[in-house]
């Protein structure tokens, strides 16, 4: 599976937090269907997570940035 390079700084914060909020739905859903009967490539939940997770990577930074810009006023 060829990995998608999505460049999640681009995103507005809201924008993120809805793309987020989204891809953990469908994970959980295709997570369950793979629990009742075998999905069709189990690599795709990997690679959902592993999106899932660089997403919430991007929000961390932002949150530590917004911090550290805050405590320098």
């Amino acid at each position: 599976m060829a990995q998608i390079n999505t460049n999640y700084a681009d995103l507005t914060l809201e924008e993120l937090q809805e793309k987020i909020s989204n891809e953990k739905v469908a994970y959980k859903k295709m997570k369950f269907t793979h629990a009742i009967s075998s999905v069709e490539s189990p690599v795709k939940l990997r690679f959902m997570r592993r999106e899932i997770a660089r997403m919430l990577t991007e929000l961390r930074k932002r949150q530590i940035t917004h911090r550290i810009s805050t405590c320098r006023k």
